[in-house]
């Protein structure tokens, strides 16, 4: 993205966050963060501190550096909030830009919540109307082998285990039988309390980008994109973000408009069912029944290789003007 942003529109300040939570000023380099399978990039601390406006309504943004000096970078416009995981798709970075009153692209608190829980995002979707996978939410508590056996009941294999509130399809696993699936509940409460276990659904992997609405304006949908896995188990971090071997992102799909029209609707039904804001992903399994949503991703991947970028440069966007949809699309709602 910053390689992509329009410069003649826009300045841009680059704010990093480490992993104890510190707020620096990152250098405006592409390639200082672009992502390499040999050496993932990682904001370390440089000294500087980012102070983020004193006072709801404020706007001025100011670096402190090591020596104590602090430089004042002026008023922000919008924020990009780039970022997945816990504290950054899940609507904790965007309640504290409602507190600061800062206009922010992307999702809102309660979208990114619904979205980043996958249990509660199939209640919100169920209550709705829209069709998602079979499965079951398991707790520690509750995680006996012989429990979640009996309640996934006669669903086919295989299972994909999954914490409730991760993504990237980090801690996933693919269980093709009974004997597989302590591991996987291992490596899913690894990084969350909660897990789904979901019964496998036979079905092409479809992916519709969805845009918000602009001055009154209905939201949008892209054309849809689909996942081909060739030796890959499943879409996993790797196929996702670095380019690994065994998957191809081919957009458009080679769908029949039927399907086509089916699936954007679906998409469109869904991200109003979470009260979607900015932009979001929604995963679909293209089943011989018709759609079925996997997820939605209301910070979906933005590398030249994701599926949301891809999808609407086939939809007839570049992604410049894609950046800069989302940005005015933030200015034009204003602060909550």
């Amino acid at each position: 993205m910053l390689r992509a942003i329009d410069r003649d529109r826009y300045r841009v300040i680059p704010v990093g966050i480490t992993r104890e939570g510190v707020f620096v000023l990152e250098t405006d380099e592409p390639d200082h963060l672009a992502l390499d399978p040999a050496h993932l990039p990682e904001v370390v601390d440089n000294g500087t501190r980012v102070l983020w406006p004193e006072a709801a309504g404020g706007s001025e943004l100011r670096v402190r550096h090591a020596d104590g000096s602090i430089l004042d970078l002026g008023p922000v416009d919008v924020v990009l909030p780039i970022l997945h995981g816990s504290h950054g798709e899940d609507g904790t970075i965007q309640g504290f830009f409602d507190t600061l009153e800062l206009r922010y692209a992307g999702g809102g608190v309660i979208d990114s919540a619904l979205c980043m829980d996958k249990h509660f995002m199939k209640v919100a979707l169920e209550a709705a109307g829209v069709p998602v996978s079979r499965g079951i939410t398991v707790r520690r508590a509750d995680a006996d082998i012989d429990s979640v056996i009996a309640r996934m009941g006669d669903a086919r294999y295989p299972w994909f285990v999954k914490p409730a509130r991760a993504g990237s399809s980090v801690g996933v696993s693919k269980v093709h039988g009974p004997g597989e699936l302590e591991h996987a509940l291992r490596v899913a409460f690894a990084e969350d309390e909660k897990v789904l276990v979901e019964q496998g659904t036979a079905g092409r992997e479809i992916e519709v980008g969805v845009l918000e609405g602009r001055r009154g304006a209905p939201d949008r949908a892209s054309l849809p994109g689909e996942i081909v896995l060739t030796t890959r188990e499943f879409y996993d971090f790797e196929g996702k973000y670095l380019g690994g071997e065994g998957v191809d992102v081919v957009c458009p799909a080679a769908l029949e408009e039927a399907e086509t029209v089916a699936l954007q609707e679906m998409a469109l039904r869904a991200f109003t069912a979470v009260d979607g804001r900015g932009l979001a992903r929604v995963d679909f399994f293209l089943t011989d029944d018709g759609p079925v949503v996997n997820e939605l991703n209301t910070m979906p991947g933005f590398t030249p290789i994701s599926m949301f970028p891809k999808c609407w440069i086939a939809s007839g966007m570049s992604y410049a003007e894609l950046i800069s949809e989302l940005i005015d699309t933030a200015l034009e709602r204003g602060p909550r």
